[in-house]
């Protein structure tokens, strides 16, 4: 079963003469529990790809399904719920609330959206996260690594179908960043959870279970990895 389903997505950018192309005609699909990755150099539109998937920005023209569902058949109010309970963002950036402790930030995702946290689980992911000795300590208390395990936990916490990654290693060292793909591949399995990740480093890309490549606005399926 496809987990996620993106259907001749196109996006451009202004009319006329200057128009530009982000997107041209995209079409893929990813099945429920695989880990993909994404390449491409800076400007090549792996990043507008993903914004549309993750329904932070509207395309020209196409449509995405996630779970089966028309994503941009939803009113704003709908598809706010939606993204936030079946989608997870991990970015470069790690967006952790500075105020708040480690766990306040795994959690807050739950919190935005009235849940109470399963406390079994949220046990299970500090310790999944090697972050319980970390639990109370405030971002600027962490190392980057660290600060990445947390961003992870909360795109984690609320249970989402997909996972989707932007360049979530670009801040990391090299031993920091085997730890985090680590982590997202533990999780893909374990969770059943579908992750697709973007990036311009090639050798984490060959850690995905299958590559796609975005050049000038066009993807290319590569395949599983190894095949």
């Amino acid at each position: 079963m496809n987990l996620l389903e993106v259907k001749n997505i196109c996006k451009t950018y202004g009319s006329g003469e200057t128009a530009v192309k982000a997107l041209k005609n995209i079409n893929f699909s990813v099945p429920k529990g695989q880990y993909a990755a994404i390449i491409g150099e800076s400007g090549s539109g792996k990043s507008t790809l993903l914004n549309m998937i993750g329904a932070l920005d509207l395309p020209t023209s196409g449509k995405v399904f996630i779970d089966g569902k028309d994503i941009f058949s939803m009113n704003e109010q709908k598809l706010t719920i939606f993204r936030r309970r079946n989608i997870g963002f991990i970015f470069q950036a790690f967006n952790l609330v500075p105020e708040l402790t480690v766990e306040q930030n795994i959690i807050f995702p739950l919190l935005l959206d009235y849940q109470k946290p399963d406390k079994a689980y949220l046990e299970e992911l500090l310790t999944v996260l090697n972050l319980k000795e970390r639990r109370n300590h405030l971002p600027n208390q962490l190392s980057g690594g660290q600060q990445q395990r947390v961003a992870v936990g909360r795109a984690l916490i609320t249970r989402p179908a997909l996972i989707l990654a932007d360049e979530p290693t670009g801040n990391l060292d090299t031993q920091n960043s085997r730890e985090v793909i680590a982590l997202m591949k533990k999780a893909s399995k374990k969770y059943q959870q579908t992750i697709l990740m973007i990036t311009h480093n090639r050798s984490i890309a060959q850690t995905a279970d299958r590559v796609l490549q975005v050049s000038d606005g066009i993807l290319t399926d590569f395949g599983r990895c190894g095949e």
